[in-house]
């Protein structure tokens, strides 16, 4: 492999020369262009475990993208850049829990595996252990379509760790419905089982509650619209967060860093 000295930066193949850059490392980077042919990867005997792993990969990503398009106005304010790979990754090792269909088709079942998604922090650098210490409490309906975070009174000064200048936070309660999903041999791709309540979702906040004050304390609930019916195949992800703001002049400002937001429990 070579490695470009000069002043030309570019990406990309001329002829049968490719050039790159390396994450973490200076400069830009060049090699013979190599490897096998999409052709021959789509059709090759050889490569069948390859089409295998990138068929269910692919259902592994689509689960993960139902999940964040449910609570798609909570990303980016509460997530970090890896969130949609590790998001697939834990969808990946659910999958690899299903022993009903063949390799390469096999069921992302999240139904019986729900324990794979309880705790996700979607800020890998930024935890609610972390930030936000006062007592609560979530519950659901047995019908599954509502929930409640209740919160008992609280100081927030001795409870919430703030990021400097904030001097509000509300707190986030979310249900979201995530389906199982299976290979459609129609389609030739992962659908959800349930494609008609999956990505439903719910987000309620607090109100604005002050950092310099205590609080009395407080119940959010949030409710799927349409009061569903939910099938045993799929699941509901409740979520908790907690985002800051600085007031002025009656105006409620967002703080673009130091809110989190963790999957609680899923049911």
């Amino acid at each position: 492999m070579a490695r470009q000295k000069g002043l030309m930066k570019y990406v990309g193949t001329i002829g049968d020369v490719r050039h790159f850059k390396i994450k973490g490392q200076r400069g830009f980077f060049a090699g013979m262009v190599g490897g096998p042919t999409a052709q021959q990867v789509k059709t090759a005997p050889e490569f069948e475990r390859t089409r295998e792993n990138m068929n269910e990969f692919g259902g592994s990503a689509k689960a993960g993208k139902s999940l964040r398009t449910a609570l798609s106005s909570l990303m980016g304010t509460f997530t970090d850049p890896q969130v949609t790979g590790r998001l697939t990754s834990v969808m990946k090792k659910i999958n690899l829990e299903d022993g009903t269909e063949a390799r390469g088709y096999r069921k992302i079942e999240i139904s019986s595996q729900r324990k794979y998604l309880e705790g996700f922090e979607f800020d890998k650098n930024i935890s609610i252990n972390g930030v936000f210490n006062a007592p609560y409490d979530v519950n659901h309906t047995v019908d599954r379509n509502e929930g409640d975070l209740i919160l008992p009174a609280f100081n927030p000064v001795e409870m919430i760790s703030a990021p400097g200048g904030a001097t509000h936070f509300r707190i986030l309660h979310a249900l979201a419905v995530l389906s199982d999903f299976s290979y459609n041999p129609t389609t030739g791709t992962y659908d959800p089982d349930d494609n008609v309540n999956n990505e439903l979702s719910d987000i309620a906040y607090s109100t604005y509650i002050p950092m310099n004050a205590s609080y009395a304390g407080g119940t959010i609930n949030a409710a799927l619209p349409g009061v569903p019916v939910l099938g045993a195949d799929v699941s509901v992800v409740q979520c908790i967060g907690i985002e800051f703001y600085q007031e002025v002049n009656g105006q409620y400002y967002p703080f673009a860093s130091g809110n989190c937001l963790r999957i609680e429990e899923v049911f």
